[in-house]
């Protein structure tokens, strides 16, 4: 299954590896592909990822969860 997530604050390629692998660490999230221009990420899910869940990861690696 495919999921949009909204992200404030990636600014360049370095931050959005880091997003990367903050989410991809999150079991059930096989890619990530984060885009700083867009402010998302496009995650593959293996399994159902509470938004909570993948909230918590992003604003651990240093950016905001966008509504």
């Amino acid at each position: 299954m495919e999921k949009t997530i909204k992200i404030n604050g990636m600014m360049c390629p370095h931050c959005e590896m880091h997003v990367k692998e903050a989410l991809e660490a999150i079991d059930g999230v096989e890619t990530a592909v984060p885009s700083h221009t867009a402010n998302n990420a496009v995650l593959t899910l293996s399994a159902d990822v509470p938004d909570k869940t993948l909230k918590a990861a992003v604003e651990a690696a240093g950016y905001q969860w966008a509504e």
